[in-house]
């Protein structure tokens, strides 16, 4: 498909920039000489400006169309690709994040608003989730083969590599990108026109809390904390860590490739993300209290989390016949608005938590439990809201 040439590039590489941090968090906090919080900060820039972002990228996409929209924000990611490799600090280095979170803003939404524009919307789910399987190769490449290049060639070496690979992606993008047809009926208006519409409706806010967490709660895990969990509580050391954060890595991409199908397949939206997020709470659980385990068991139990945790593409092939064509990029964009700040807030959150345990004369592992019953606690309550949403809107349902 043309969308998948002219976006999974740039795709790949906006998965590597969420989580890519986890494996080289030890090498950076001695590097810039700072502390969780700090790398927690740095990691939230990028989540913070990519969820803003989502607001004019989605009226961008539904008033001027994907072409025009992703290759202007790519050039401005390309000015923080290049920066980072060179940060003295963190601060520099958020805002590194946070002008590549611009450039990587629009990749995924574009492709969404290419799909369900050009497709039905029972084929919507199948092809975010192939989109996101085979992006998980961004998750995959922050793992081992990251571990063996930032140890030959140093992190800010590889991440200028990095940069090569970036620039590669934006030609893709702009040979291959096309523009779907116009639809013609188009509301006038800013940027935030038609929200008001959707955030109006009471489903929309049946979706918020599982949307917020569910997804913020893996990336937060596999992003940050995977590598320095292995490291302080376990004792391993960064090749280890490399190993399970790729297999967990493996995990989220058979996880995207499997629920896709379910929902092309048989259409479970609801029944899969229920499922999935209510056996990451248990394992959030069971680390929280079982404390320092093997190496084996927390290895097992981080693949797990990403086995079962992929939820994000099939809340959104559950939301978004909730959307009209008019509203669907201002509608799926606002949805991954939530997703990223929920990713932001718990990174930031999460880092606080671990600080907080610490400075309260917690270990390492009573610091990370903190962490995981909080977590737990709230994926929880979100599943418990989510749980009332109904499976489809009303006017679609089948006369009983």
């Amino acid at each position: 498909m043309q969308t998948f040439a002219a976006l999974l590039l740039a795709y790949i590489i906006s998965i590597f920039f969420r989580s890519f941090l986890s494996v080289l968090a030890t090498r950076i906090m001695a590097d810039m000489n700072i502390g969780a919080t700090e790398l927690a900060v740095m990691s939230s820039a990028w989540f913070i400006v990519f969820a803003l972002m989502q607001f004019p990228v989605g009226w961008a996409l539904d008033f001027y169309g994907p072409r025009r929209t992703v290759l202007p924000l790519m050039v401005v990611g390309a000015i923080g690709v290049c920066l980072f490799p060179f940060a003295p600090n963190a601060t520099v280095g958020a805002v590194a994040m946070g002008l590549i979170g611009v450039g990587c803003s629009p990749m995924y939404m574009g492709a969404l608003y290419v799909f369900a524009r050009n497709y039905p919307p029972h084929r919507f789910g199948f092809l975010a989730s192939l989109l996101i399987g085979f992006g998980s190769i961004g998750n995959l490449i922050g793992t081992t083969p990251l571990v063996l290049s930032a140890e030959r060639f140093g992190w800010r070496g590889t991440m200028m590599m990095l940069a090569g690979l970036y620039a590669i992606a934006f030609v893709l993008a702009a040979v291959f990108l096309r523009d779907p047809p116009r639809i013609a009926q188009r509301g006038k208006g800013g940027i935030l026109s038609g929200l008001g519409e959707i955030v109006r409706t009471p489903v929309f806010w049946m979706f918020v809390p599982i949307v917020f967490f569910s997804y913020a709660i893996m990336v937060a895990l596999r992003g940050l904390w995977v590598a320095p969990y292995l490291e302080q509580v376990i004792g391993l050391g960064p090749w280890e860590q490399g190993q399970v954060a790729l297999l967990m890595s493996l995990g989220m991409a058979a996880s995207a490739f499997f629920i896709g199908w379910v929902e092309s397949r048989f259409g479970f939206a609801k029944t899969v993300t229920l499922a999935g997020n209510v056996a990451m709470a248990a394992i959030l659980i069971a680390l929280a209290v079982s404390g320092v385990q093997s190496a084996f068991v927390a290895a097992l139990a981080f693949v797990a989390i990403g086995l079962c945790g992929f939820s994000y593409t099939i809340l959104m092939a559950h939301i978004r016949p909730f959307f009209r064509d008019d509203l669907v990029g201002r509608g799926i964009t606002l949805m991954n608005f939530i997703f990223i700040a929920g990713a932001a807030a718990v990174q930031t959150g999460s880092g606080w938590l671990i600080d907080r345990g610490k400075a309260q004369g917690l270990d390492a592992a009573g610091a990370f439990a903190q962490m995981h019953w909080a977590l737990a606690a709230a994926l929880i309550a979100s599943t418990l809201v989510y749980a009332f949403t109904p499976s489809q809107p009303r006017a679609e349902r089948p006369a009983s």
